[in-house]
């Protein structure tokens, strides 16, 4: 039966990410198939787990989505010896209004949670912080810890004992190392194919994961996955019988569960590179622009003639064309760049973004439409980024909340079949 089990750490920046990803890397090296999720709406980190894993990672969103809902999508894991669940922010951290966070998740799919704690700057106070942790929550499990970044021998023996003396179950204590570390940027951390080093970041981890933790114990941790669950509820339905989604370093955000709705509906899916300059396909009666990075490949999308005039060709046919954040910028007029460039874009939305660093939108969305979209009226999505655009005389696409259901402006342009915004959209309400 397969098992999964949720990395968690008390705060952003313990290490977590990096750690998962040794995890999965040193537990594939000793044969076992490994299935990788990640908690929340993060692109970014899914897609980095995708890579070490060798199969697609999914998103298991706690707030936007039902409980049938993440345990479907835990359950269709069960090819692999072990699911590994990364956590978002600290295990207790969610949304505004509390909601979503790892801990909501690893208790909702009754998984185990390896708590990753950072050991700098940290004595024998570690033991009553963890004990914190495992006793907030009685319907959540602190199977074993893992303190990272370890200054000493004699501080490993310091903390790892005040930790067993208090009854926990040590994994691992790894030494702190300044070349473990991935770089990041704007959203988030650099996606693995903008970072040469990244294997070779990822496989030295691996190798100091299989020294310092006992990987078997790991494993040993892991509880039963949910059954699967017929007719989970709600699914996103295809945008329409044959989609052509643009694909790229400059569209990298794209949900795994939507791709396999689709296909589950029978849509046909293709994809496209625009900054390969290629068009989407001429018999699609759809074309999606995921979000993405438009923002640091500006110019070459300026100079895509042929993708341009293949969206535009599909929009005249009467296509639907749907673009989401950086999607939506390529959709509009122009974007502006971090050194007030302007590059044309498709013009088929009168949209005019620019990047706006450090102005951070974020957030999760509670969306209403009655556009062209296939989808029913209300959705839950988020917002996250750092440009900000103007479509003044232009319907909008979504009227929005934020998660406390505080009500914001209405969010993107709608014109006809064309439209777009800055939400992503993460499934039916």
């Amino acid at each position: 039966m397969a098992k999964g089990v949720v990395v968690a750490a008390p705060r952003s920046g313990s290490g977590k990410t990096l750690l998962t990803l040794a995890i999965i890397a040193a537990l594939r090296g000793r044969g076992f198939a490994i299935a990788a999720a990640k908690t929340g709406p993060d692109y970014i980190d899914t897609a980095i787990l995708s890579r070490v894993a060798g199969r697609p990672a999914v998103n298991l969103d706690p707030w936007a989505m039902a409980p049938a809902r993440t345990a479907a999508l835990a359950a269709a894991q069960a090819d692999a010896d072990l699911l590994v669940v990364e956590g978002v922010m600290g295990l207790f951290d969610g949304a505004a209004d509390g909601r979503g966070s790892t801990g909501d998740l690893a208790a909702g799919l009754e998984l185990p949670v390896v708590l990753v704690v950072d050991g700098r700057h940290q004595g024998q106070s570690i033991a009553p912080l963890v004990a914190g942790f495992a006793n907030w929550r009685r319907d959540l499990r602190i199977a074993g810890v893992i303190v990272n970044r370890v200054g000493s021998m004699r501080h490993q023996r310091l903390l790892v004992g005040a930790l067993r003396d208090a009854g926990f179950n040590v994994l691992g204590a790894i030494p702190e190392r300044e070349d473990l570390t991935l770089p990041g940027r704007h959203l988030g951390l650099v996606l693995p194919e903008d970072f040469a080093a990244f294997d070779r970041v990822v496989d030295m981890a691996r190798v100091v994961v299989a020294d310092y933790v006992d990987l078997a114990a790991l494993m040993a941790l892991g509880a039963a996955l949910p059954a699967a669950v017929p007719g989970a509820g709600p699914r996103l339905p295809p945008l329409g019988q044959r989609i052509a989604i643009a694909r790229d370093a400059a569209f990298a955000f794209l949900y795994a569960h939507w791709l396999a709705d689709w296909r589950a509906a029978g849509a046909t899916l293709s994809f496209f590179s625009p900054l390969a300059d290629e068009s989407p396909a001429a018999d699609a009666d759809a074309v999606f622009l995921p979000g993405g990075y438009p923002e640091l490949h500006c110019g070459k999308l300026a100079a895509a003639q042929r993708f341009k005039a293949g969206v535009g060709a599909a929009a005249a046919r009467g296509s639907l064309v749907y673009g989401e954040c950086g999607g939506f910028m390529v959709l509009g007029r122009s974007i502006t760049d971090k050194d007030d460039n302007a590059h044309a874009m498709t013009g088929l939305l009168p949209v005019e973004t620019a990047i706006a660093e450090p102005r951070r939108v974020l957030g999760y969305r509670q969306l209403a439409h009655a556009s062209a979209l296939p989808w029913p009226a209300r959705l839950n999505g988020h917002e996250f980024h750092y440009s900000h655009g103007s479509a003044r005389g232009t319907p909008s696409l979504f009227e929005a909340s934020d998660a406390l259901g505080t009500k914001l402006p209405a969010m993107g342009a709608c014109l006809g079949r064309v439209m777009g915004s800055y939400a992503h959209v993460i499934d039916v309400a």
